[in-house]
């Protein structure tokens, strides 16, 4: 009679009635079960094996087994090389315990076997990336060390699925004109959820998006917003604004230019029909305040003004962007206090600019000439186109805003 091998080939001969009354007992699963396990790890059957707290079924099976009874004590050793030589010599199993175990409970799968198909699986899942563009070659490359795959995919078959999704995705981009990030996703992968925030497939294929696009590190909705917008995918491409006066380069921007009225420019109009004119220096503020008091004054003849209205939109950071990448230099302002800083750092970290009366000295100018400025507070920051400004904040502990130095904003505004 032959019986499986460890790994499924035909084995020695095993007398599987006998081996059955012997090994079978139930009282003797415990020890079946860590000789299994020894051969997985292909560690050697010799030495004990142990059982704390057994049953008196077990300690009972035990001694039929080994023909005497154990050593007393609240545990249950038993030596596999005494199982191995009494299955030998009986002719239960002449060729030992292994052969008998794997005859009494099926052919045992090695560890090294479970890993190497594992690994291989693993590698045939992130196949699909070689069918990506050139320019994410360090991308796909980086995915196959850095785990973020299975973070997002815990098996190499839901890898592969999403693998194969994201290169779907990712060799249609970037898009020509923009579309809609719905849109895109139902066209591209028939889901118009597929890209939606949280998934794992909108993580991974927004990686693959900053890799292609350049795109620096970011988080929050807004970064989101932008860094699908780089690609050319548009995340509520209405709501995203930007407020600019002077601009010109399309027939909106040249009609409100020529009246001297302010313009809001959507995410949508920006990355479809950017405006064709770059001039040479964009002024740049916080406050909207700003912006309407230069229209007042200033008109049709005001300088080229875009303001933030607090932190960068993503339509604010592409119009800035899209100047900077035609030779316009940038001159910002903001308000003189904590979170002034933040919303310059931030833009800075994103896009070049100068700063516009928003130094140290300019600080200190514009407190001297405030008596009445009101106290700074919040958590401090630094500023690194001026290192000197923060000690400075710090140091007079008053804040101004862009509304109190509005005259000297103006006067660079004048034509």
């Amino acid at each position: 009679m032959s019986t499986p091998g460890i790994s499924g080939e035909p084995g020695p001969y095993v007398d599987r009635d006998r081996l059955g009354r012997l090994l079978g007992d139930p009282g003797l699963t415990w020890l079946v079960e860590r000789v299994r396990r020894r051969l997985e790890r292909e560690e050697p059957l010799t030495g004990p094996v142990t059982l704390t707290a057994p049953t008196s079924a077990e300690r009972a099976a035990a001694e039929r087994l080994l023909g005497r009874t154990p050593r007393a004590g609240r545990s249950l050793t038993v030596r596999l090389d005494a199982v191995d030589t009494l299955l030998r010599r009986s002719g239960i199993s002449p060729e030992g315990l292994a052969i008998a175990v794997t005859s009494l409970t099926g052919p045992v799968t090695r560890l090294t076997d479970v890993r190497e198909q594992e690994a291989n699986a693993w590698q045939d899942a992130y196949t699909p990336l070689s069918t990506l563009q050139p320019e994410l070659a360090d991308w796909a490359a980086r995915l196959r060390t850095d785990g973020l795959v299975r973070r997002l995919a815990r098996t190499p078959p839901a890898a592969k699925s999403l693998l194969t999704d994201a290169t779907t995705a990712l060799r249609a981009l970037p898009a020509h004109p923009a579309v809609s990030l719905p849109a895109f996703a139902a066209g591209a992968l028939s889901d118009a959820h597929a890209l939606d925030d949280g998934t794992p497939l909108a993580t991974l294929v927004l990686s693959g998006v900053r890799a292609l696009t350049g795109f620096p590190d970011g988080s929050g909705t807004e970064w989101r917003r932008e860094a699908w917008a780089s690609a050319g995918l548009l995340r509520d491409a209405l709501s995203s604004t930007v407020l600019t006066l002077g601009l010109r380069g399309t027939p909106a921007l040249d009609w409100t230019g020529d009246a001297g009225e302010p313009a809001v420019l959507t995410l949508r109009q920006l990355t479809r029909t950017p405006p064709r004119m770059a001039p040479a220096t964009v002024y740049v503020c916080e406050n909207p305040t700003v912006l309407a008091t230069a229209a007042d004054t200033h008109g049709p003849a005001c300088a080229p003004l875009i303001c933030l209205q607090g932190q960068p939109s993503a339509a604010a950071l592409t119009l800035l962007r899209h100047l900077h990448a035609h030779g316009c230099t940038l001159r910002y302002h903001g308000d003189f206090d904590w979170g002034g800083l933040r919303i310059a750092t931030a833009l800075l970290h994103r896009v070049p600019w100068h700063p516009w009366h928003y130094t140290a000295a300019d600080y200190r100018t514009a407190a001297a000439a405030t008596p009445l400025a009101p106290p700074l507070t919040g958590t401090p920051t630094t500023a690194v186109w001026d290192p000197n400004l923060s000690p400075a904040l710090a140091e007079l502990g008053v804040r101004i805003e862009e509304e109190t130095v509005l005259d000297s904003l103006l006067t660079d505004l004048a034509p």
